[in-house]
C-alpha cells in the first residue's frame, strides 16, 4: 500500500462536533508537521497503537526504564510494559470518587525515582463533599504500598476539580486546582481552589513561596485566579506553561476563552474577573486564547532528540477540539502554531514524552462527551520517519 504524506494546516478551525467518531488515519500514513520558522526543517512522522480497550487514560508517568505507568479515571492504576499492556491493574485507589469530570487525575514520580520509588497520585475522594488530595505511594515493582497524603481537603465539585501535579525544574511538587465551580474561590486567597500550589515532595511548605508569610493568604499558593488548569509542563530553561478550560455557558460568561498562561510566581491570572482577551490591572491576560473552545486538557513541552526540529515546542491535547496543537516558542513568546490529527483521533487527552524521546498521547472518547470508535480508548505514540 503506498504510504501517505499528510501536510498537517496550522488554521485553527471551529472544533469538531462531540458526535463524531474519530476517523482514524490509515495504517502506515506518513504525516508532517509544518515548518514553524526559518529555523525548522520538515518534521515526518508516523503514529503507533500502544494500548487499546482503556477507560479515559488520564495521566502518564514513564519510568527511568521506559516502562508507563498511567491512570484511568474509574480508579485505576495500570501499566505498559517493555511495550505490552498489563491486563492486570497496578493498583486501585480504594476511596476515589469518579464522577463526570473528576475521578483519578494525574500521576507523576519523584525526580529520585530511581533511589526512593515514589509515585504521586491526584484524585478526587467525598469527605461531607468532593475534595481532591494528592498521595505519595512506593511502587515495588507490582503495586503501590506506604500510602502517604500529601495534601487533602482541596476543594472540587464534578467538574472543575484539576488536577495536575508535577514536578518543576526545582525539585518541588506543583499543583493545579480548579475552582469547584464557585468562580469566587479564585481570588479568595484563603482558599486553595483556582490556585497553583508548591509543595516539598513530603507535603510540608517551602519557606520560599511568595506568601509563606503573608497571614492573607495560604502559604502553599503559587499563583492565583485559576478557572481549571489541566495542562502543566516547564521549558529546558525551567518557564511555566499552564493550559486552562475558559468559561461554560451555565457560568453566563460566553464559551470558548480557552487559555495557554506562562505562570510567575506570586502572579494573578483573573479568574474570574478576566478571561479570554479581557484585561484588568494587576492581573494576567493568557497567552493564548481559543474560541471556540478547544478544552486543552494537558501539557508538554519537548525536549528529546528524537524530533530536533520540534524541541522547545508546547504540545497540548483538545478534548472538545479533537486535535492536538503545537506552539512553537521563543522563551515566553509565541512564535507560531499548529494543529495535528484534527478529527482523527477524536478526544486527545493526556501528551507525554518517554525517555527514548518519543510523544506518546491518550485519547479521552470514553469519558461521556464524545462518541467512541472501535477499541477506545487508546494509547499512541508518535515515532519518526527518515
Amino acid at each position: 500500500m503506498k504510504k501517505l504524506v499528510l501536510i498537517l494546516l496550522i488554521s485553527i478551525t471551529a472544533a469538531v462536533a462531540c458526535g463524531q467518531k474519530p476517523k482514524g488515519i490509515q495504517e502506515g500514513a506518513i504525516l508532517a508537521t509544518q515548518t514553524l520558522g526559518k529555523d525548522e526543517k520538515l518534521t515526518r512522522f508516523k503514529v503507533e497503537t500502544v494500548a487499546t480497550g482503556l477507560e479515559v487514560p488520564w495521566g502518564f508517568a514513564f519510568l527511568p526504564n521506559g516502562d508507563l505507568l498511567f491512570t484511568e479515571r474509574p480508579g485505576r492504576v495500570r501499566i505498559i510494559e517493555n511495550g505490552k499492556l498489563k491486563s492486570e491493574n497496578v493498583f486501585k485507589v480504594p476511596d476515589v470518587e469518579p464522577s463526570s469530570e473528576s475521578g483519578l487525575m494525574d500521576i507523576s514520580i519523584h525526580p529520585n525515582y530511581k533511589e526512593n520509588k515514589f509515585v504521586y497520585l491526584a484524585y478526587a475522594y467525598n469527605n461531607d463533599g468532593k475534595f481532591v488530595k494528592i498521595v505519595r505511594y512506593k511502587f515495588d515493582g507490582k503495586t503501590l504500598l506506604e500510602p502517604k497524603i500529601i495534601i487533602a481537603a482541596i476543594p472540587a465539585a464534578p467538574n472543575h476539580a484539576g488536577t495536575r501535579a508535577r514536578f518543576g525544574l526545582d525539585g518541588k511538587l506543583y499543583i493545579t486546582t480548579g475552582d469547584a465551580t464557585d468562580w469566587n474561590l479564585a481570588q479568595k486567597t484563603n482558599s486553595l481552589a483556582g490556585k497553583t500550589l508548591r509543595l516539598n515532595d513530603d507535603g510540608t511548605i517551602p519557606a520560599d513561596n511568595p506568601f509563606a508569610k503573608d497571614k492573607n493568604y495560604r502559604p502553599e499558593i503559587w499563583s492565583v485566579g485559576h478557572r481549571n488548569a489541566q495542562g502543566l509542563a516547564w521549558s529546558v530553561s525551567g518557564l511555566m506553561f499552564q493550559t486552562e478550560h475558559g468559561p461554560s455557558g451555565f457560568e453566563g460568561k460566553g464559551g470558548g476563552a480557552d487559555e495557554v498562561n506562562f505562570v510567575e510566581r506570586g502572579k494573578n491570572y483573573g479568574w474570574a474577573e478576566i478571561y479570554g482577551n479581557k484585561t484588568k490591572e494587576g492581573m494576567i491576560a493568557p497567552l493564548l486564547e481559543y474560541s471556540p473552545a478547544c478544552a486543552p486538557a494537558s501539557a508538554m513541552v519537548y525536549k528529546g532528540d528524537k524530533f530536533p526540529s520540534l524541541k522547545g515546542s508546547l504540545f497540548f491535547g483538545c478534548l472538545r477540539g479533537a486535535r492536538m496543537i503545537r506552539v512553537k516558542l521563543d522563551g515566553s513568546k509565541v512564535v507560531a502554531q499548529e494543529n495535528l490529527f484534527e478529527g482523527s483521533f477524536g478526544r486527545i487527552r493526556e501528551i507525554g514524552e518517554s525517555p527514548d524521546g518519543l510523544i506518546y498521547f491518550s485519547t479521552s472518547n470514553r469519558d461521556g462527551r464524545g462518541a467512541s470508535a472501535e477499541n477506545d480508548d487508546k494509547i499512541l505514540r508518535i515515532v519518526p520517519v527518515k
